[in-house]
């Protein structure tokens, strides 16, 4: 079996090792703008040696945004600052991925710094918006309430997303991930604990699928042949009556033949007030479930910390990638420093700039 630092290759990209900065959402952002902070952040996981470098979650429309601080994809004007990203991303030998999302009736919360002092919801007098929804339940009694999502409003966010995907190429990233997880737009529309409709989005499970797999039909049909698509599924709502992992198996085989190549496993946050069994690798059993039942490529997520941890999941076979996120916040070098607990100092792809700091065993400058 591959190890963690063997190389991957999905449609016409290759990954140089199996460690991939998950999305983190930064709140950093203008009007969607990526700013600086974006380029230095997802550029320092680059030069750490990742093979994957996504985006955190990129609103595909304004009112798709979890913040008013949120980056986004929906306008052109967005493509050159994040072109600035992927390109430097990519010349330090990672992958630019960027993950396209609608918060759905998680939008318009503010910074999570800021929640603690001030009302969670954001007045249209601050920037905040009308989010939507697949019904008009809010997530809790502190978010704001949205506005059922017409058929119409349907048709919008599908063209919001496949024209999103068109400007992600242009801005040069080279793997695309479609968010349907953490309660979002389309987890709110796959679990029967939020999807409480009556027409051909509701119901069983076709109609509560049917908005995610035709996202990812969208996106697929403007996306270039060549590059992977990924898929970010919840696995688990951990809810009793929720979405649970036999639903994502099924809906993994639907979406590869779509043409999705790679199912991101995460879980939960759909609605309030959950315990989860977090525990180091917490989420890694469902990523395996989804790989054997679906028979289709998957990432995984989920305190996925230690350098001996990472490897057994990929040389066990539990799944084709490890996305760290926390851990890459604490260590943006993680990589770099995993290279060396595992005895492989070929994978200790150091920048030039910082070859003085290296021991010479493993990188000697003149």
């Amino acid at each position: 079996m591959a190890g963690l630092f063997d190389p991957l290759t999905v449609r016409g990209v290759t990954l140089r090792n199996r460690i991939g900065v998950s999305p983190m959402c930064q709140y950093s952002s203008t009007d969607g703008h990526p700013s600086d902070w974006h380029l230095v952040h997802l550029g320092s996981r680059a030069a750490g040696g990742a093979g994957l470098v996504m985006t955190e979650a990129t609103a595909v429309t304004p009112d798709g945004r979890i913040s008013p601080a949120d980056a986004g994809i929906w306008a052109d004007a967005h493509v050159a600052p994040w072109a600035r990203v992927a390109e430097f991303v990519k010349a330090r030998g990672a992958v630019p991925g960027m993950q396209l999302a609608h918060s759905g009736r998680k939008g318009s919360t503010r910074e999570p710094w800021l929640r603690s002092s001030r009302p969670l919801a954001v007045p249209p007098a601050e920037g905040g918006w009308s989010p939507v929804g697949p019904g008009p339940e809010p997530f809790d009694p502190a978010s704001p309430t949205p506005e059922a999502l017409t058929p119409d409003g349907i048709t919008d966010i599908l063209e919001a997303f496949r024209r999103a995907a068109g400007r992600a190429a242009w801005a040069g990233f080279e793997w695309l991930e479609v968010h349907a997880a953490h309660g979002y737009l389309l987890h709110q529309f796959l679990s029967p604990l939020t999807n409480r409709r009556h027409d051909g989005y509701g119901g069983g499970f076709d109609g509560r699928t049917r908005l995610t797999v035709e996202v990812v039909r969208a996106v697929r049909a403007a996306w270039p042949d060549r590059l992977p698509l990924a898929v970010r599924v919840p696995c688990e709502d951990w809810t009793p009556g929720g979405w649970a992992v036999d639903d994502a198996v099924e809906l993994a085989r639907r979406l590869a033949a779509e043409g999705a190549d790679l199912i991101d496993c995460s879980s939960g946050h759909v609605v309030p007030n959950v315990t989860y069994p977090v525990a180091p690798g917490w989420q890694v059993p469902l990523a395996e479930a989804v790989r054997r039942g679906a028979g289709v490529p998957v990432a995984a997520v989920g305190a996925i910390t230690d350098p001996h941890q990472a490897e057994a999941i990929v040389r066990d076979g539990r799944a084709d990638l490890v996305l760290l996120a926390r851990e890459m916040l604490r260590d943006p070098y993680w990589p770099l420093h995993a290279a060396r607990v595992l005895g492989r100092p070929d994978a200790e792809s150091w920048p030039d700039q910082y070859g003085y700091a290296v021991r010479p065993a493993h990188r000697e400058k003149s």
